[in-house]
């Protein structure tokens, strides 16, 4: 049974870049894995690609022939693909069995909310087996504005409503969320869609605000009425460093977080009941190994592995106050010592290295020691000598 998930969110929000996160993570862990571009507007893929809508069809060829603008455009390349959809079967087929599939989606919020062609198609998805979970991203940033975190609330309730999938919604690129200034609750607030009242006076202060007042407040009813909403965390850039001659001499916001990318990767896991088993002889995410896993094929099914992935607790963070101390409160401290941790990785990393690349040389120094041309072998001239004396015994007996 294919397991993957639909990365859905509106423009900016990351989609790309946590795709081509989800790939480095998963090739590290030894995790098959595929990523499907459906986004027809997205020229500059960020990660490898098995499946390209390109290859269907083309935003700017659409817009050429048709006279459409973006959008209308987009939507084109949407029902064009429904109708086509036997081209994304072919494609499917031909992927290893049991590679995690991510479908990348276009930022167009009406695909996932209003219009019915992603929906069709998650639906023929279903009915070729797979178990698919949606991932809806949403910028961390909108939960500094009372009206537009209600607006984020609004749009992830209709998302859910519409695929009728198991669905995560993320707030992503927290590490950038003091840049928007402070905020006026705990992140704790926002993530488990606590009292939507206490936001009234904010929302009042806003323009138009005491107009649309009892708008505001059947809003919030309503989002707590359905009582689906909750935010998971992601930060999307971290700080990595390079390495010369053992020593850090660059910093750059590069890479992502790996803490919040394995707490999502196990939540989404989670959600569609898929099970991870390592190979035996590797390590799973959680430093968990089968003891006996080096007397086993190594195409053999890791049993403890596969039971100590299912029970498993979810790693990184569990509450949402360390997310915030980590990103909001002490983010200072935590990049100190983060960067502390990545010096002695480093150095240790350089270390092992000189001493391989030294053993090697003693290795080869060795093996050309050994076969200079000249050298006697003592072995044979014993042996030749032993033999002789036997002989000579005989002969005088």
């Amino acid at each position: 049974m294919p397991f993957g998930e639909i990365v859905i969110g509106s423009p900016g929000s990351g989609k790309s870049t946590y795709a081509y996160g989800k790939y480095q993570l998963c090739t590290a862990l030894h995790r098959p894995i595929a990523v499907v571009n459906l986004d027809p507007a997205n020229d500059h893929l960020p990660y490898p690609c098995a499946i390209d809508i390109a290859s269907l069809i083309s935003l700017q060829d659409v817009m050429d022939t048709s006279g459409l603008g973006p959008n209308g455009a987009l939507i084109y390349c949407m029902e064009y693909l429904e109708q086509n959809f036997d081209w994304l079967e072919e494609e499917l087929a031909k992927l290893e069995e049991g590679t995690w599939v991510v479908f990348d989606i276009a930022g167009q919020v009406e695909l996932s909310t209003n219009h019915e062609s992603l929906r069709e198609i998650v639906e023929r998805l279903q009915k070729l087996g797979y178990r698919l979970a949606a991932v809806h991203l949403c910028d961390a940033h909108y939960v500094t504005d009372a009206s537009k975190y209600i607006s984020v609330l609004l749009l992830s309730l209709r998302t859910m409503l519409q695929l009728e999938l198991p669905h995560i919604n993320v707030l992503s690129k927290v590490d950038l969320i003091t840049q928007y200034g402070d905020l006026p609750f705990n992140l704790d607030f926002y993530t488990e869609v606590q009292d939507l009242s206490h936001l009234s006076h904010q929302l009042s202060t806003q323009p138009g605000g005491q107009k649309f007042a009892s708008l505001n407040e059947a809003i919030c009813e309503l989002v707590e009425d359905f009582g689906l909403v909750g935010f998971e965390t992601l930060a999307v850039e971290v700080r990595a460093y390079a390495l010369r001659d053992g020593v850090i001499c660059q910093w750059a916001d590069v890479s992502q977080d790996k803490t919040s990318m394995l707490r999502l990767l196990r939540v989404v896991d989670k959600a569609t009941g898929y099970i991870f088993a390592p190979p035996p002889g590797s390590h799973d995410p959680s430093s968990t190994q089968a003891p006996d896993s080096h007397t086993r094929s190594t195409s053999a099914p890791n049993t403890d592995a596969l039971f100590s992935s299912a029970f498993s607790s979810l790693p990184g963070p569990g509450d949402v106050r360390d997310v915030q101390e980590r990103w909001v409160d002490e983010r200072e401290r935590w990049d100190e010592w983060e960067r502390e941790e990545w010096r002695k990785e480093g150095e240790s990393v350089a270390r092992k290295k000189a001493g391989r690349e030294l053993r090697e040389k003693e290795a080869e120094k060795r093996a050309k020691e050994q076969n200079k041309p000249g050298k006697p072998v003592a072995n044979a001239g014993q042996e030749g000598g032993f033999s002789e004396m036997r002989i000579r015994d005989r002969t005088q007996a």
